[in-house]
């Protein structure tokens, strides 16, 4: 099989009705290269919903020109166009054929092009996509429009591996020997009963050692099961600590007329692992013990809208995994192919998810969270009709990742009232119901009854299992209390819990045989040492990794900021917090708030924490993040003498900000780190460099083909006279020489600057730049010195 990635296209935005003719004259049209989306293009705007980010959505229309000599350059006869997603409701023509719609925005979907191609005029193969998106209460967060994933057309062989794509399950596995079983789906077009041969190489690419199995495979009425199992010796097994990977190449050989044919029909990446869910011990990996310690991911970076790049998802991937991250759960829906190929490079394990919604629509907030009145646009509305063949699309489309541990039917879909109700309550608390009405709380028999839920939840866990019964199904409960007695939680396989620690001891009590994971959780300490101090939890997943649009609380602001990093991909100080928790290397950081009033210690992540003094005089509270066997605070010769905050989980002093420097210093299994916090000066330059990645996970990323954009991200700081990190923003405009400018981002959920603009202020003394292509790249900002780039992709 060859695959010819389709990123060139003319757009429009506008209905332009005629467009998906052949002839129509596109010349006037915008280039522009997918993915591709045009939210990010436009004004915020607060008459735009807040759920999705204050951002405008309409319709608009793609072509672009294929040449059909460069598609069929190999000389294979079949061919299918593949859209990796589009949000939504797409309607695909090629040629002016038109060859049918998909309303998901995350669903993986093809059309066959063999007949089509044979038909046309000459070699310019049209492809025209409109693309429709008002409905901008859709969702509760931010989903962007457009071509906001990868389009290719494949070109096979007339024998060929089916759409179902390849599946690769590890019955057993040690060091010495794994037994790996195979399964995929042949076709033929020939008209006739055929024998076919097939090679398959399973090539390590940790040293290259090569296994080899061949089979013969009857196919009768055009179609088979090729389903076998061998013994690979030696095994470099998958996990996240040591993330081995393999290619299995296939390659299928039959008899004509003329002579054998041989064609090579896939290509994929895959892992040998074992995994386990277990009631009583948690997650294990291999046969040995792993907490998940997770994150929760929604689809955007800022400025780059759901079109990231898989560079840039590689830069934040590798600060969680600095952070200790060690798994991911795609909210709340599926998501790009490129991150999942970056999991399993780098060693996490996902939870992959279909649906945030089943039939009925959930409240989404437009004016603010929990508003009035909501409205109920949304994926409910074509639930019925598309369930089946979007969960089948997610599977097919991604079971055969290692980094795939289960799949989640659903998030939260069993919220109190949230449209499903019970008489088994008269007002019931979840997990976001501040400041609604009393009338929003209590059972209404008008609503959908939340018994509904357990018999959906079925028919989706079948689907689930016919089409990978390799992973257990699992969903995210929002309302265990109630859901454990409909009997919602029995039809899955892992019991996910949103929020509701407090309900484990319990609940594995009641439920000896049931694994249990936090399938969301808050940043608190005490929510992870209950996963921490109970084996039979099997970890959990932070609400956020990272920073997102929408799900924003009310104008000026226009996203989430749960994550342990900006939308900028920068860490947040709390992110140091979380590393000393969750990571294995020794961790020193500090960070200041306002004392709180005497008596009262408010949650720590309601109060701003800083990385400097600021303008403070008065005494302040200083947090040290650490994880040492010894940690100790001084400035000069005078020791601080620290307490530790057992609720919170840090060390804490009070100290009267000062001009020498504190320095935290953590001493952990004979190493030492340190810390300093200064009383940084006023902005006198600025730091740029492009990042870039660990030469390991460059390399690792190659070897896997990762279709990677020619991309920079400029990291940029504001520095002191002294070279320290500076006090105060500046406002930077970038200047772009041979590339184009994809967008800056300081991370500010109040900065409603313009996605599209040449100018942002920094944040914190930081600030990215995305640039495409090689270019020299000019930062400037009044009073410093210029800064400049080149950006060598």
């Amino acid at each position: 099989m060859r695959s010819h990635d389709i990123s060139r296209w003319m757009f429009r935005l506008a209905d332009e009705r005629e467009a998906w003719q052949k002839g129509f004259d596109d010349s006037s049209w915008r280039g522009v290269t997918a993915p591709h989306d045009w939210s990010v293009e436009l004004d915020f705007s607060p008459e735009a919903s807040s759920g999705t980010g204050y951002l405008p959505g309409g319709i608009g229309w793609y072509r672009a020109h294929v040449p059909l000599s460069q598609v069929r350059a190999g000389g294979e006869k079949h061919l299918r166009l593949v859209l990796h997603g589009a949000y939504k409701n797409a309607d695909v023509w090629a040629n002016g054929y038109h060859l049918g719609s998909r309303p998901s925005g995350h669903a993986t979907f093809s059309f066959d092009l063999t007949e089509i191609a044979s038909y046309a005029p000459d070699d310019d193969l049209v492809l025209a996509v409109r693309i429709e998106h008002v409905e901008l209460s859709d969702s509760r967060w931010f989903n962007g429009a457009g071509l906001t994933r990868r389009v290719e057309i494949q070109a096979v062989d007339t024998v060929r591996l089916g759409d179902r794509g390849t599946d690769v399950l590890t019955l057993a596995a040690d060091g010495d020997q794994a037994s790996v079983r195979i399964v995929q789906q042949l076709v033929s077009e020939l008209g006739q009963d055929l024998a076919v041969h097939v090679r398959h190489e399973l090539r390590s690419l940790a040293d290259g050692e090569t296994h080899i199995h061949e089979s013969d495979i009857a196919l009768r009425d055009g179609e088979a099961v090729v389903d076998v199992t061998t013994e690979v010796a030696r095994p470099h097994l998958w996990s996240d600590t040591d993330p081995q990977l393999y290619r299995l190449t296939t390659t299928l050989s039959w008899p004509t007329a003329e002579g054998e044919v041989t064609s090579a029909a896939g290509d994929a990446v895959v892992g040998l692992r074992t995994f386990a869910f277990d009631p009583d011990h948690g997650f294990s990996i291999n046969g040995e013990p792993r907490k998940l310690r997770g994150v929760c991911l929604h689809v955007d970076a800022g400025t780059l809208g759901v079109a990231v790049p898989a560079a840039v998802w590689l830069r934040r991937l590798l600060a969680l995994k600095e952070i200790g991250c060690n798994a991911v759960r795609m909210a709340h829906n599926p998501h790009a192919p490129e991150l999942y190929t970056l999991c399993d490079v780098l060693g996490l394990y996902v939870i992959d998810e279909a649906f945030d919604e089943w039939e009925s629509p959930k409240n989404k907030w437009w004016q603010g969270h929990n508003v009035y009145p909501p409205r109920h646009e949304g994926y409910a509305s074509v639930f019925p009709e598309w369930h089946e063949r979007d969960l089948v699309a997610m599977v097919d489309a991604h079971r055969h990742h290692p980094s795939i541990i289960a799949w989640s039917i659903g998030n939260e879909i069993d919220y109190p009232n949230d449209p499903y109700a019970s008489k088994l309550f008269d007002e019931m608390t979840g997990n976001n119901d501040k400041n609604k009405p009393p009338a929003e709380r209590i059972y209404d028999p008008n609503r959908p009854d939340m018994r509904r839920l357990t018999t959906i939840a079925r028919r989706l866990a079948a689907i689930t299992r016919r089409a990978d019964p390799s992973r257990p199904v699992t969903l995210a409960a929002a309302f265990p209390e109630l859901s454990s007695r409909t009997g919602l939680l029995e039809t899955v396989d892992l019991i996910g819990y949103n929020y509701k620690e407090h309900l484990y001891a319990e609940d594995h009590q009641r439920f000896p045989d049931a694994p249990l994971v936090g399938s969301e959780n808050g940043h608190g300490y005490g929510q992870w040492r209950a996963v921490l101090d109970n084996e039979y939890v099997a970890g959990q997943f932070l609400w956020t990794g990272i920073d997102y649009l929408g799900e924003a609380h009310g104008w000026p602001i226009h996203g989430s900021g749960a994550g342990l990093l900006t939308l900028a991909g920068f860490p947040k100080p709390t992110a140091a917090l979380r590393q000393s928790w969750w990571s294995g290397e020794p961790v020193a950081q500090i960070v200041t708030r306002p004392v709180p009033p005497a008596g009262d210690r408010r949650s720590f992540w309601s109060n701003p924490v800083s990385r400097s003094w600021g303008s403070a005089t008065e005494p302040v509270e200083v947090l040290c993040f650490a994880n040492g066997d010894e940690v100790s605070l001084a400035c000069g010769d005078e020791q601080i003498p620290l307490s530790w905050d057992a609720e919170g989980g840090y060390w804490t002093a009070v100290v009267q900000p000062r001009p020498e420097p504190l320095v935290l210093t953590c001493q952990r299994d004979g190493a030492t780190v340190t810390d300093r916090l200064v009383a940084g000066g006023a902005p006198a330059r600025m730091d740029a460099m492009a990042w870039q990645p660990p030469a390991s996970a460059g390399a690792r990323c190659e070897e896997v083909g990762l279709v990677t954009d020619p991309i920079t991200q400029i990291e940029c700081r504001l520095l002191d006279a002294d070279g320290g990190p500076a006090q105060g923003e500046v406002e930077v405009s970038v200047e772009v020489e041979g590339g184009e400018l994809l967008g800056l981002e300081n991370g500010d959920l109040a900065d409603n600057t313009p996605y599209r603009s040449s100018s942002r202020s920094t944040l914190d003394g930081r600030l990215v730049v995305f640039v495409r292509g090689a270019a020299v790249v000019t930062l400037l900002a009044a009073g410093l010195p210029s800064t400049r780039v080149e950006c060598v992709p």
